[in-house]
């Protein structure tokens, strides 16, 4: 019998806990949100997806004869995270303050790149990717980032599909390739207006179980709008999510409503608009329909940008998915991140995608 010789690895872990507090307030992004987030009722969503992803890094480790050691930042940055998957990290330096800030994201890099990590796992955002980037340029490292997706926007191709995703990637990956960072104006997010730029290359781990940067344009969908707006039943409530092709479909229902965000629709009324998570529910009826369309490139119709469709409200509602046949081409496959594990495993297998007036295709979800 073979056995496999061990490998030694030493992963840096950074946590930005603030980071997708916004998602289901309706806040699409937290910079320089956070008090208006925890007013409006947020919770910290990055801590428990640090969780999951640190003891499924731990379960790929042993599973894969590896023998890691673990830095982390302090406190709720990553070493408080790391204690509840079970390691013993060693702590490289505690947040200045209170309040966590970019700084301290970039001195927790800064120690990692000191010490010699072999990779750097971040929980964040789009803002905290390009931070880890930024801090790695200006250090002159090359060492290896990969993303723990946690925040309201992610358009960087620098995140795993899931936490745990995430976790088996930092400890078995075997290659490196460049990557892109992307990051949007949050400004001019919440107006409707998507401003996205290429701020760093960074060098991530291969895995096939890591997102692509986000497409910004779609094809026509026209007929697809019609043949919706044709189907709407009387005393359904839809609830229709985020995006250009649903932008469409409000259009041609009768309304303008908010490109980024969640609008709630009965029977001709706009109940909703731009609604947090608390706002859907209280409008939800009797029968219910949440409405979403895959981002181009990625394929993720729910956790990414549309936060405030949270489990609760999932469960509550029928899911509809809505796509032209282009944009399909460039998929493949549908993708789920509800953070609910057990809601995500009920989402998967096989779902029906209107792809125009009256056609629909079978698309996998996973």
């Amino acid at each position: 019998m073979r056995v496999n010789p061990r490998q030694m690895r030493t992963i840096g872990v950074v946590v930005n806990p603030v980071a997708g507090m916004g998602g289901r307030v309706g806040l699409k992004g937290t910079d320089e949100k956070v008090a208006e987030a925890r007013e409006r009722g947020a919770e910290p969503r990055a801590p428990e997806r640090a969780v999951a992803a640190l003891r499924a890094l731990r379960a790929a480790a042993d599973d894969s004869n590896t023998d890691l050691t673990l830095l982390a930042y302090g406190g709720v940055m990553g070493a408080d995270e790391a204690r509840e998957a079970g390691f013993d990290p060693a702590v490289v330096g505690e947040p200045d303050g209170a309040e966590t800030t970019a700084d301290d994201t970039v001195d927790a890099v800064r120690a990692f790149v000191e010490r010699g990590v072999d990779l750097i796992l971040f929980v964040g955002g789009d803002g905290t990717a390009v931070d880890v980037a930024g801090a790695l340029e200006e250090s002159g490292s090359e060492t290896p980032m990969l993303g723990v997706p946690a925040g309201v926007k992610v358009y960087s191709s620098v995140f795993a599909v899931r936490p745990r995703d995430a976790g088996r990637i930092a400890a078995t990956f075997e290659r490196t390739e460049a990557r892109e960072v992307n990051d949007i104006d949050e400004a001019a997010y919440r107006d409707g207006e998507v401003r996205a730029r290429l701020r760093a290359v960074a060098t991530v781990p291969v895995a096939e179980a890591l997102q692509a940067s986000k497409q910004l344009s779609s094809g026509s969908v026209e007929a697809l709008a019609e043949g919706f707006a044709d189907s709407v039943e009387d005393g359904v409530t839809y609830v229709l999510g985020p995006g250009g092709t649903l932008g469409t479909i409000k259009r041609e229902l009768g309304f303008e409503g908010s490109p980024l965000g969640v609008d709630v629709w009965r029977d001709g009324e706009v109940l909703v608009r731009d609604g947090s998570e608390r706002d859907i529910l209280d409008a939800l009826g009797e029968r219910n329909v949440v409405v979403v369309s895959p981002i181009g490139g990625q394929g993720f119709v729910l956790g990414r940008g549309n936060q405030q469709l949270s489990p609760a409200v999932l469960r509550r509602c029928d899911l509809e998915v809505v796509a032209s046949p282009s944009k399909l081409e460039g998929i493949g496959v549908l993708r789920v991140d509800t953070g609910d594990d057990a809601l995500d495993a009920d989402l998967r297998g096989w779902a029906k995608v209107r792809t125009g007036r009256y056609e629909r295709r079978l698309v996998k979800v996973e």
